[in-house]
Protein backbone atom coordinates (compact mmCIF):
# COMPACT_ATOMS: atom_id res chain seq x y z
CA UNK A 1 0.00 0.00 0.00
CA UNK A 2 1.50 3.32 -1.05
CA UNK A 3 2.42 5.79 1.67
CA UNK A 4 1.38 8.67 -0.60
CA UNK A 5 -2.34 7.95 -0.39
CA UNK A 6 -3.24 11.63 -0.42
CA UNK A 7 -1.64 11.96 -3.87
CA UNK A 8 -4.08 9.39 -5.28
CA UNK A 9 -7.68 10.46 -5.60
CA UNK A 10 -10.66 8.08 -5.66
CA UNK A 11 -13.83 9.55 -7.06
CA UNK A 12 -17.51 8.66 -7.07
CA UNK A 13 -18.28 4.98 -6.74
CA UNK A 14 -14.69 4.01 -5.85
CA UNK A 15 -14.63 6.30 -2.82
CA UNK A 16 -18.12 5.14 -1.78
CA UNK A 17 -17.12 1.48 -2.14
CA UNK A 18 -14.01 2.03 0.02
CA UNK A 19 -16.15 3.65 2.72
CA UNK A 20 -18.66 0.79 2.70
CA UNK A 21 -15.91 -1.86 2.76
CA UNK A 22 -14.33 -0.19 5.77
CA UNK A 23 -17.58 0.16 7.73
CA UNK A 24 -18.61 -3.43 6.96
CA UNK A 25 -15.18 -4.71 8.07
CA UNK A 26 -15.19 -2.61 11.24
CA UNK A 27 -18.66 -3.81 12.24
CA UNK A 28 -17.59 -7.42 11.71
CA UNK A 29 -14.45 -6.96 13.83
CA UNK A 30 -16.37 -5.24 16.62
CA UNK A 31 -19.10 -7.85 16.68
CA UNK A 32 -16.44 -10.57 16.92
CA UNK A 33 -14.68 -8.68 19.73
CA UNK A 34 -17.92 -8.51 21.71
CA UNK A 35 -18.97 -12.10 21.07
CA UNK A 36 -15.62 -13.87 21.21
CA UNK A 37 -13.13 -11.46 22.79
CA UNK A 38 -15.01 -10.35 25.88
CA UNK A 39 -15.27 -6.82 24.51
CA UNK A 40 -11.52 -6.25 24.32
CA UNK A 41 -10.51 -4.19 21.26
CA UNK A 42 -8.83 -6.28 18.58
CA UNK A 43 -5.92 -5.09 16.42
CA UNK A 44 -8.18 -3.75 13.68
CA UNK A 45 -9.93 -1.47 16.16
CA UNK A 46 -6.60 0.03 17.29
CA UNK A 47 -4.97 1.83 14.36
CA UNK A 48 -1.50 3.33 14.31
CA UNK A 49 -1.40 7.10 13.86
CA UNK A 50 0.94 8.69 11.31
CA UNK A 51 1.67 12.27 10.30
CA UNK A 52 1.41 13.33 6.67
CA UNK A 53 5.20 12.95 6.36
CA UNK A 54 4.75 9.30 7.43
CA UNK A 55 6.39 9.74 10.84
CA UNK A 56 4.58 7.64 13.44
CA UNK A 57 2.83 9.72 16.08
CA UNK A 58 1.30 6.92 18.16
CA UNK A 59 1.04 3.16 18.43
CA UNK A 60 -2.19 1.22 18.88
CA UNK A 61 -4.96 3.71 19.63
CA UNK A 62 -8.50 2.54 20.35
CA UNK A 63 -11.02 4.32 18.14
CA UNK A 64 -14.80 4.09 18.36
CA UNK A 65 -17.37 3.64 15.62
CA UNK A 66 -20.74 5.30 16.19
CA UNK A 67 -24.28 4.97 14.93
CA UNK A 68 -25.35 7.74 12.58
CA UNK A 69 -27.87 8.63 15.31
CA UNK A 70 -25.93 7.92 18.53
CA UNK A 71 -28.41 9.27 21.10
CA UNK A 72 -30.02 5.93 22.02
CA UNK A 73 -26.71 4.15 22.49
CA UNK A 74 -25.37 7.03 24.57
CA UNK A 75 -28.46 6.98 26.77
CA UNK A 76 -28.07 3.22 27.30
CA UNK A 77 -24.40 3.50 28.30
CA UNK A 78 -25.03 6.48 30.57
CA UNK A 79 -27.90 4.66 32.27
CA UNK A 80 -25.79 1.56 32.89
CA UNK A 81 -22.86 3.57 34.26
CA UNK A 82 -25.06 5.47 36.68
CA UNK A 83 -27.06 2.37 37.60
CA UNK A 84 -24.22 0.40 39.17
CA UNK A 85 -20.76 1.00 40.62
CA UNK A 86 -19.74 -2.58 39.85
CA UNK A 87 -17.26 -2.45 36.92
CA UNK A 88 -17.74 -6.14 36.15
CA UNK A 89 -21.50 -5.73 35.86
CA UNK A 90 -21.03 -2.70 33.61
CA UNK A 91 -18.62 -4.61 31.37
CA UNK A 92 -21.01 -7.55 31.12
CA UNK A 93 -23.97 -5.31 30.25
CA UNK A 94 -21.96 -3.48 27.61
CA UNK A 95 -20.70 -6.63 25.89
CA UNK A 96 -24.11 -8.28 26.07
CA UNK A 97 -25.75 -5.25 24.47
CA UNK A 98 -23.15 -4.87 21.72
CA UNK A 99 -22.80 -8.60 21.00
CA UNK A 100 -26.48 -8.81 20.06
CA UNK A 101 -27.57 -6.83 17.03
CA UNK A 102 -25.69 -3.60 17.66
CA UNK A 103 -23.16 -4.05 14.84
CA UNK A 104 -25.45 -6.10 12.59
CA UNK A 105 -26.15 -3.39 9.98
CA UNK A 106 -23.07 -1.44 8.96
CA UNK A 107 -25.16 1.08 7.05
CA UNK A 108 -26.52 2.29 10.40
CA UNK A 109 -23.07 3.69 11.23
CA UNK A 110 -21.43 6.98 10.50
CA UNK A 111 -17.86 7.03 9.17
CA UNK A 112 -16.55 9.58 11.68
CA UNK A 113 -14.39 7.82 14.26
CA UNK A 114 -13.54 9.11 17.72
CA UNK A 115 -10.97 8.50 20.44
CA UNK A 116 -10.56 9.58 24.05
CA UNK A 117 -7.25 10.99 25.32
CA UNK A 118 -5.90 12.27 28.64
CA UNK A 119 -6.29 15.89 29.71
CA UNK A 120 -2.70 16.88 28.91
CA UNK A 121 -2.26 14.81 25.75
CA UNK A 122 0.58 16.16 23.61
CA UNK A 123 -0.57 13.79 20.86
CA UNK A 124 -3.88 15.65 20.61
CA UNK A 125 -2.03 18.97 20.36
CA UNK A 126 0.21 17.60 17.62
CA UNK A 127 -2.68 16.14 15.62
CA UNK A 128 -4.66 19.37 15.87
CA UNK A 129 -1.61 21.32 14.76
CA UNK A 130 -1.18 19.04 11.74
CA UNK A 131 -4.89 19.19 10.90
CA UNK A 132 -4.89 15.84 9.09
CA UNK A 133 -3.29 12.51 9.95
CA UNK A 134 -3.34 8.91 8.76
CA UNK A 135 -5.03 6.08 10.66
CA UNK A 136 -3.53 2.71 9.67
CA UNK A 137 -5.78 -0.30 10.39
CA UNK A 138 -4.86 -3.95 9.84
CA UNK A 139 -6.43 -7.28 10.78
CA UNK A 140 -7.77 -10.46 9.16
CA UNK A 141 -5.80 -9.94 5.93
CA UNK A 142 -7.39 -6.53 5.48
CA UNK A 143 -5.69 -3.15 5.68
CA UNK A 144 -6.92 0.42 5.44
CA UNK A 145 -4.97 3.66 5.45
CA UNK A 146 -7.32 6.58 6.03
CA UNK A 147 -6.44 10.23 5.66
CA UNK A 148 -8.50 11.96 8.36
CA UNK A 149 -9.31 15.49 9.40
CA UNK A 150 -8.79 15.89 13.16
CA UNK A 151 -11.21 17.90 15.31
CA UNK A 152 -11.37 18.27 19.08
CA UNK A 153 -14.97 17.94 20.30
CA UNK A 154 -16.64 19.93 23.05
CA UNK A 155 -18.61 18.27 25.84
CA UNK A 156 -21.87 19.36 24.19
CA UNK A 157 -21.11 17.44 21.01
CA UNK A 158 -23.15 14.25 20.54
CA UNK A 159 -20.04 12.27 19.62
CA UNK A 160 -18.19 13.56 22.68
CA UNK A 161 -21.00 12.25 24.88
CA UNK A 162 -21.17 8.97 22.96
CA UNK A 163 -17.40 8.49 23.33
CA UNK A 164 -17.28 9.45 26.99
CA UNK A 165 -20.10 7.16 28.16
CA UNK A 166 -18.94 4.28 25.98
CA UNK A 167 -15.51 4.50 27.59
CA UNK A 168 -16.99 4.80 31.08
CA UNK A 169 -18.75 1.47 30.53
CA UNK A 170 -15.41 -0.27 30.06
CA UNK A 171 -13.15 1.95 32.20
CA UNK A 172 -14.42 3.31 35.52
CA UNK A 173 -11.23 5.31 36.14
CA UNK A 174 -11.49 8.01 33.49
CA UNK A 175 -10.01 11.25 34.90
CA UNK A 176 -11.65 14.66 34.73
CA UNK A 177 -10.86 16.85 31.75
CA UNK A 178 -10.39 14.11 29.17
CA UNK A 179 -10.20 15.18 25.53
CA UNK A 180 -12.22 13.61 22.75
CA UNK A 181 -11.08 13.85 19.14
CA UNK A 182 -12.97 12.99 15.96
CA UNK A 183 -11.38 11.61 12.80
CA UNK A 184 -13.30 12.33 9.59
CA UNK A 185 -11.93 10.23 6.69
CA UNK A 186 -11.30 11.70 3.26
CA UNK A 187 -12.35 8.66 1.26
CA UNK A 188 -11.05 10.10 -1.97
CA UNK A 189 -7.54 10.15 -0.51
CA UNK A 190 -7.62 6.91 1.49
CA UNK A 191 -6.74 3.32 0.58
CA UNK A 192 -7.69 -0.25 1.34
CA UNK A 193 -6.33 -3.65 0.42
CA UNK A 194 -7.07 -7.26 1.21
CA UNK A 195 -5.28 -10.57 1.01
CA UNK A 196 -1.98 -9.52 2.60
CA UNK A 197 -0.21 -11.78 5.09
CA UNK A 198 -1.20 -10.68 8.60
CA UNK A 199 2.01 -10.88 10.64
CA UNK A 200 0.09 -10.85 13.92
Amino acid sequence: MTKDADKLVLIGEAATALREDFLHWQCRLRQMAMREGGGRPSAGMRPLIFARDDSQLAGSTVVLLHKAEPENATAFFRHQVLKTQDPVERWEKATEHMAAGYFQRYRDFDDTLTALFGPASELVDRMLSDGKIYLDFAELSQRFRLLCKVTELTERDLLYQATYWHNRMFNPNIPAGVRVVSFAPDWGRSQGESGFEDEA
